[in-house]
């Protein structure tokens, strides 16, 4: 922890018996793998894991199918307010990884938010 993080928001489905909440500001399980997901990290590997956490990120739900013009679009919404945020301010994505750790979903979140797909 660092007062250079900014703002520190946790981006796991489960916040974890080992993190305080004093160490982030923002508890947002939606943005992490689901349950499912990380359960079959093991068994499928760091591709097919990136491929369908992505997938997961962009998934319509039972809202979409009560809204018949203006759609969610998974938690599009919600990476476009990250974006905003981090041009404003430092955002720091945390995780239960190691900070370096290489194959962690926070990479992967980084780069959504930061493409075009999330405009804002």
């Amino acid at each position: 922890m660092s007062s250079e993080d900014g703002i520190r928001i946790l981006v796991t489905r489960f916040r974890g018996r080992g993190m305080r909440k004093s160490r982030y500001d923002l508890w947002l399980p939606s943005l992490g793998p689901s349950e499912d997901l990380l359960a079959s990290f093991a068994e499928i590997g760091w591709s097919e894991f990136s491929r369908r956490y992505r997938e997961e990120l962009w998934l319509d739900g039972e809202v979409d199918e009560r809204n018949h013009s203006s759609k969610n679009h998974g938690q599009k919404g919600l990476m476009r307010t990250l974006r905003f945020l981090s041009r404003r301010q430092r955002v720091t994505l945390m995780c239960h990884c190691d900070e370096d750790a290489e194959h962690c979903h926070r990479h992967l979140l980084k780069r959504m938010i930061l493409s075009s797909k999330v405009t804002l």
